[in-house]
């Protein structure tokens, strides 16, 4: 009976920490291939409903490059 009940809240709450860290980790590859890559900045940016420049893609560029993503 007290399985019926713990069971689920269990695999609720072991899927929820699950996919926060696999998302956290997708997220964190994904910013760092974006440090390399101006077509995917601007992409994102467009996305957000901004038209970089030349001058502001550089300047966004270096400001990831300088960005540490630290590990946990």
């Amino acid at each position: 009976m007290w399985l019926n009940i713990v069971l689920p809240i269990v695999t609720l709450v072991v899927g929820a920490v699950g996919g926060f860290f696999v998302g956290v980790f997708y997220l964190r590859k994904q910013l760092e291939k974006m440090q390399n890559d101006p077509e995917m900045i601007q992409k994102m940016a467009k996305q957000m409903g901004y038209n970089l420049n030349k001058q502001q893609m550089n300047r966004a560029q270096n400001m990831m490059k300088n960005q540490k993503f630290p590990r946990k």
